[in-house]
């Protein structure tokens, strides 16, 4: 079908172009910003001390998707969207709600901000959903790429916290080492989870739509997880200014307890994507498209790492590589299979099916999973 495969390419690029652009906006934008947010010597420490949490995050997201993982472009662009396009639009917003609503300081932090920085963050889920809606599956799709706009969000809205509180210019006291320790401790070490874990209502809502069978659910569900996030948000921020029990009170009985859930959530979707990718290959199997017994060795995480090293072992790199794009072609075609059972297959749905058969026909003859013959070359 050459007309859907024109329509995904150009979806394609015209989803590179806008993020494209506007991160490069964005940057400029958040450069400024930090470059005036402080001293040099306060900024670079500032971004080293924020910088901290992002690592261990991001492999924490990384780790969740290794079913089917998503492009590492998709993921790099979702950390750069959250770190220079949602937190640049979010801080023009909250400042021309100041200078014409008259909004106070407070009611900026209990109800502007959640507004405009899960609207900005969520921008980019939609994109996804609008232009690249082939690479969202499913809700653990949607959390993983939430989590990434939502650290790089945090990263940079972290070293303009930690550069404030070190200049002393966040109205919290003198400044300082005692001053940045202490910002650091509160979102670098206690809730660095706090964005990803709200932008992820978000990315359920989104890859709730994903699967929905109906227009109206298309619709609706990214706005529930929406005002979910907002929600989550405003509870999170209202906590913080009254006091340090009523934080500490939100942050055990209801902010740990959604991280906990979300995070069960993710783990749980992650466990129902074997059963269904284990369902939709055998009825692919059923029909020819691949073979029966390869299957085992593509839905078991073990058994891919097992049939990765044997190929290592026998065939070298070379081997290695070939075994992992026949892995991932047959993933990918599963997945899509899935879609096309359920009724919600992507609108190009035929091409990407050939070219994943096509892979998947040209990789086969070449690979050997353990017990098997290899085969010379």
């Amino acid at each position: 079908m050459p007309g859907a495969r024109r329509s995904g390419t150009a979806s394609s690029v015209a989803f590179t172009v806008v993020v494209t652009v506007l991160v490069l906006l964005g940057a400029l934008v958040m450069l400024a910003i930090v470059a005036l947010s402080g001293a040099p010597g306060s900024v670079v420490l500032a971004t080293a001390l924020a910088a901290l949490p992002v690592g261990p995050l991001v492999g924490c997201y990384i780790w969740l998707d290794r079913y089917e993982p998503e492009p590492r472009t998709l993921l790099a662009a979702g950390l750069l969207w959250g770190g220079f396009v949602a937190t640049a639009v979010a801080i023009l917003l909250q400042g021309v709600g100041g200078l014409v609503g008259g909004f106070s300081d407070t009611l900026s932090l209990e109800i502007v901000a959640p507004v405009t920085e899960e609207a900005t963050k969520g921008l980019f889920l939609v994109l996804l959903l609008w232009w690249r809606r082939a690479e969202l599956d499913g809700v653990l799709d949607g959390i993983v790429y939430a989590g990434m706009v939502g650290i790089g969000f945090a990263f940079t809205e972290n070293i303009l916290y930690l550069a404030a509180a070190y200049n002393g210019t966040d109205g919290m006291g003198p400044g300082g080492t005692e001053a940045v320790t202490s910002t650091f401790v509160v979102r670098c070490l206690v809730s660095p989870f706090a964005h990803p874990l709200f932008t992820a209502f978000t990315g359920v809502g989104v890859g709730l739509a994903v699967a929905s069978r109906t227009g109206l659910g298309r619709t609706l569900w990214p706005l529930a997880g929406y005002a979910c996030a907002v929600a989550a948000h405003a509870i999170w921020n209202t906590a913080t200014v009254y006091g340090l029990g009523n934080f500490a009170l939100a942050y055990v009985v209801l902010m740990a307890p959604a991280f906990i859930g979300m995070f069960s959530l993710a783990v749980w979707s992650r466990s129902t994507e074997r059963r269904l990718l284990a369902s939709a290959l055998t009825d692919a199997a059923a029909r020819g498209l691949v073979p029966a017994t390869d299957i085992g060795w593509v839905v078991d995480l073990g058994a891919r790492r097992r049939s990765r090293a044997y190929a290592r072992e026998v065939g070298g790199k070379p081997a290695e590589q070939a075994m992992r794009d026949y892995q991932q072609a047959a993933i990918e075609l599963g997945f899509l299979h899935y879609r096309f059972l359920r009724g919600t297959p992507p609108p190009d749905y035929a091409a990407r099916g050939q070219e994943f058969l096509q892979r998947i026909d040209t990789l086969r003859p070449s690979i050997a999973f353990p017990g098997q013959v290899v085969p010379t070359r």
